[in-house]
């Protein structure tokens, strides 16, 4: 076996680093976004848009970095899988398992998340215009709560999908 391509080599090591490192920085970006969300929240209520829009435009620009992480991940995971000489292999349980989740939460990010998130933007810098001629609430609110309860509801089953394939990862159901 050469020293490289099996799990006790340097390079699959090294690998395997980038791999975890690039989880880390990746989902470490976007995992607490919620609470991001609240405070945002909290200052819209509060009368303070632009400290609202503050916020939301860093986590904005973190979560997008993150997203390059993320996809590293799985690129990465690939090549771990690759190198590690066939002691980790498609047909173990907790391999293809952990791929079908990454894919379902990708897709949910794409379809669900960062449409609202993107949409909440728009309608932030709208309401910081200043109150609606005609008094009473802006008209951007109500829409603003409507996509607060999709990103409420999305955000809590991306994280659980995300500690759901970290458990695969350490114990490895269906492995060797």
């Amino acid at each position: 076996m050469p020293v490289l391509a099996n799990i006790d080599g340097g390079f699959y090591k090294f690998v395997l680093v980038l791999h975890i490192l690039c989880a880390i920085i990746g989902f470490g970006a976007v995992f607490l976004n919620g609470l991001y969300g609240a405070q945002i929240k909290a200052r819209m209520q509060s009368g303070r848009p632009a400290e609202a829009i503050g916020i939301f435009e860093a986590n904005v620009f973190v979560s997008r970095i993150g997203e390059y992480f993320i996809y590293a991940v799985f690129i990465l995971g690939f090549a771990v899988l690759g190198l590690s000489d066939s002691v980790w292999k498609f047909s173990q349980t907790w391999v293809w398992l952990s791929i079908v989740l990454y894919l379902i939460a990708i897709g949910l990010s794409h379809a669900v998340l960062q449409p609202a998130v993107r949409r909440m933007g728009v309608l932030m810098h709208e309401m910081a215009g200043g109150p609606p001629p005609s008094g009473g609430p802006p008209p951007q609110v109500a829409e603003m709560g409507e996509l607060g309860k999709r990103v409420g509801a999305v955000g809590p089953v991306l994280d659980i999908i995300l500690i759901v394939i970290l458990f695969l990862m350490v114990f490895k159901p269906g492995g060797p």
